[in-house]
């Protein structure tokens, strides 16, 4: 079967990305290249084993999530339904079963909050990865600084804790808030958070957001 290792090496999805990044790059918004992905693949794969799934759902997710925004080279506006589409039609000529290749195909192409949402594990743990990338090394040089950018440069550390006993997920950031108000990260990330809200349930636990040392959501 293919592996993520295969699919970080793919010249096809490595080709996607660095497209949809530079697009991105144009449009004013925060890198979506391999840092991200990885950083995603890596999160969504230390979710679910945390939580107990197997080691072919690790594999899985972990694929998903590397190529979850490769949509993004073809337009930004339903990217994860673009990107599962190509998704598909890359893994169809690669060593991955049609049940397998379907779960990672659904997942991308749910992993929007403007059109998706969790419908199983796979897809529930990319979400949560994905949501919780908020860091400051993301804002591009030279970058415009408008509130995304602010946003995400004033959140100086990030955390992600799995208590398993009570099973919660928390989103534990540090603000800078000389740079960015609460009320200003509230205004973008709330329906991101709510999203993880709704996969974490899909994980059979609750997520739980603090920032500075307070509880938010």
């Amino acid at each position: 079967m293919i592996t993520y290792d295969d699919i970080r090496k793919n010249e096809e999805v490595l080709a996607f990305l660095k497209k949809g990044d530079a697009i991105l790059g144009v449009l004013g918004y925060t890198e979506h290249a391999q840092a991200h992905c990885g950083l995603v693949a890596d999160r969504a794969a230390y979710i679910l084993k945390t939580l107990g799934y197997s080691a072919h759902d690790l594999e899985l997710v972990k694929i998903a999530g590397f190529m979850h925004d490769i949509g993004n080279a073809i337009n930004r506006k339903h990217h994860a339904e673009y990107g599962g589409l190509l998704a598909n039609d890359i893994l169809k000529g690669l060593d991955i079963s049609l049940e397998d290749r379907v779960t990672i195909v659904s997942a991308i192409s749910n992993h929007d909050e403007s059109t998706g949402g969790a419908m199983d594990a796979i897809s529930a743990a990319l979400i949560i990865a994905d949501k919780t990338d908020v860091r400051r090394n993301r804002v591009r040089e030279g970058a415009d600084f408008d509130i995304h950018d602010r946003v995400n440069y004033a959140v100086t550390e990030t955390d992600l804790l799995i208590d398993t006993e009570k099973m919660v997920i928390t989103l534990d950031i540090k603000v800078d808030e000389s740079i960015c108000s609460m009320y200003e990260y509230f205004d973008i990330f709330l329906g991101r958070m709510m999203m993880c809200k709704g996969a974490a349930e899909k994980l059979g636990a609750k997520f739980r957001l603090t920032a500075n040392g307070s509880k938010i959501l």
